[in-house]
């Protein structure tokens, strides 16, 4: 079963057991989640009303990314158990002749990428929707600020939750130029992100 299909109790249980998965990376990505839906319902409570009608299309525009963005950071809770998996059964394979140890050690670096990809992926996504969420600022129902607050700080600690998860990957990757590669993009995306995020939670201060 999916994590995504299990109750809320059920995935907070799982989630402080012993079970190596769900972990750090898929926290972070339903963090994110919480987040932008909190973008999205903002945005239901604020298409039609009268006072906003003159930011009635942009909210409609901001509404459609949060519904898209929405689905794939839902989809990412799972995404980043699954790259975890992959590892995991590395430690699984054989490992008495030089073959096998060679194979396991193309294995495991091969599922470390994967599992460094995986968090970076949803960095994009938190950071989009970190820039879809700002858009809706000053434009929405100030009745509901505090949530666009709460919104970008869900999102803010899924972004840095991500980070974390990129990098404890790539601790283990010997490829010097996927692991260049990935710091250095990760470090700008992270940077971005909580400058935004915090622009949001101060632009949200002014209104509470």
């Amino acid at each position: 079963m999916k994590l995504v299909e299990l109750t809320v109790s059920e995935f907070i249980e799982t989630l402080g057991s012993d079970a190596p998965a769900p972990g750090g990376g898929s926290a972070a990505a339903l963090s994110a989640t919480m987040g932008i839906s909190l973008t999205k319902m903002v945005c239901e409570l604020t298409i039609g009303k009268k006072k906003y009608a003159e930011y009635e299309d942009e909210i409609k525009l901001v509404f459609d990314e949060t519904k898209q963005l929405q689905k794939d950071l839902l989809e990412a809770i799972d995404k980043d158990t699954e790259a975890f998996n992959v590892v995991s059964a590395v430690f699984s394979m054989p490992k008495e002749t030089d073959d096998e140890k060679a194979a396991r050690r193309a294995a495991m670096q091969s599922a470390l990428e994967g599992a460094a990809k995986s968090p970076f992926d949803m960095m994009k996504l938190m950071l989009e929707a970190l820039e879809v969420t700002k858009r809706a600022i000053g434009k929405s129902n100030t009745n509901a600020a505090s949530d666009l607050g709460v919104a970008a700080l869900s999102l803010k600690a899924g972004l840095q939750g991500a980070w974390l998860n990129v990098l404890i990957n790539l601790s283990g990757i010997k490829n010097e130029e996927f692991v260049a590669s990935y710091r250095q993009d990760g470090e700008k995306l992270l940077a971005k992100g909580c400058l935004l995020a915090d622009e949001i939670y101060e632009e949200t201060l002014k209104v509470v």
